[in-house]
């Protein structure tokens, strides 16, 4: 099978598109064009499948889109007339198919595109409601015109009809890192506001006093930056910047805790932070805010402290409790690592996952 997939707003290494789907697909001896705002360094080392070919497209970012979307259309045009399936990843990217003659299309959504309008500081507010309703009106067309993959059970009541779901689960290792002797609680994620970027610089000066050190890896947005730039230079805690997921994981092994102090956004409540499930695959701790799903699986678990929104200090009660508590730290370390391996692995969902791609393009 001869796959296209196209992304021009997530990150090339995304984790859900290239750790896992794309690697699905080859591993299970598929052809993947990749296009995907791919700059010189970063697939390099990760090309190794003479089954993928990656094309690099312009990165869509706040109100510059335009350009990037000629550009995917263009590359569509060309990829899609020799391809048994394309895999969009973005809802601007339905734009460029009206007049696309094509093979079977499928759309992964990965997020609540309407509810997320309230976090983009590029769009200004007056034109989010009507925006919204423009996008639950290409959902409803999406829906009638291209076959849907749901990344969260919580996306199935947007829509009218039954679509699979295909979660957004992990990787889970044998055997976790045992807990390391280095006095560091970790984030892995995208940093922005709504995703907690200032609480987690205040836990950072809350804990310093401690020793005990903070670690971010992840690309930030603008205002994200400038906090925890001033933070690192005060040596308050350390930014790793993007760092592909295999790597960023590892890094998070041994960990005090893993962080995710999301704030109470409408687009995140009904989803499970990956995150959440990938620190309880390594067997590490998890710190979280009280959104229902990433509660839940803590709380469920036992594996990690439940903390308010917008509540640093809490945050940093719970790190001093797994700090003076060894034990504490391993037991819930390796009920998480046991949840994990147990429900939330992903070859289970990446077998899934091709064998309802093969039935679309008609291999099956």
């Amino acid at each position: 099978m001869r796959v296209v997939v196209c992304t021009i707003v997530h990150h090339p290494q995304d984790a859900r598109i290239f750790h896992r789907q794309i690697r699905a697909l080859l591993d299970a001896g598929h052809d993947v064009t990749y296009l995907a705002p791919v700059s010189s360094h970063d697939l390099l080392t990760e090309r190794t499948s003479p089954h993928l070919h990656v094309t690099a497209l312009p990165r869509a970012s706040g109100r510059h889109r335009l350009a990037a979307l000629l550009a995917a259309r263009r590359q569509l045009s060309q990829t899609a007339a020799t391809a048994d399936l394309v895999l969009l990843h973005d809802p601007e990217l339905l734009l460029t198919l009206p007049r696309l003659k094509r093979p079977p299309t499928v759309w992964d959504v990965h997020e609540d595109t309407a509810a997320a309008l309230s976090t983009k500081p590029w769009l200004p507010r007056a034109l989010r409601p009507p925006t919204a309703l423009a996008v639950h009106a290409a959902e409803r067309i999406a829906e009638r015109r291209l076959h849907l993959i749901l990344a969260e059970q919580g996306y199935v009541s947007r829509f009218r009809k039954p679509h699979p779901v295909v979660p957004n689960t992990t990787y889970v290792p044998d055997t976790p890192a045992p807990p390391g002797t280095d006095r560091r609680v970790v984030y892995v994620g995208h940093l922005s506001p709504d995703r907690g970027a200032a609480e987690m610089t205040e836990l950072a000066r809350l804990l310093w006093p401690h020793g005990i050190g903070v670690e971010l890896v992840g690309p930030a947005d603008a205002r994200a930056r400038k906090l925890i730039e001033a933070a690192q230079e005060d040596g308050l805690l350390r930014w790793h910047g993007f760092v592909p997921n295999d790597d960023a994981m590892r890094m998070a092994d041994g960990a005090l805790a893993g962080l995710s102090l999301l704030r109470d956004e409408a687009n995140f409540r009904h989803s499970l932070p990956t995150k959440i499930v990938e620190y309880m695959a390594r067997g590490v701790p998890v710190i979280t805010t009280p959104l229902p799903v990433a509660a839940d699986l803590a709380e469920r678990h036992r594996c990690g402290f439940v903390v308010p929104f917008r509540d640093p200090q809490a945050a940093a009660d719970a790190v001093l409790k797994l700090d003076v508590d060894p034990g504490l730290r391993a037991e819930l370390g390796q009920r998480g690592h046991a949840a994990a391996r147990d429900s939330l692995g992903w070859p289970a969902d990446a077998k899934q996952f091709v064998a309802q791609l093969e039935e679309w393009a008609g291999c099956r």
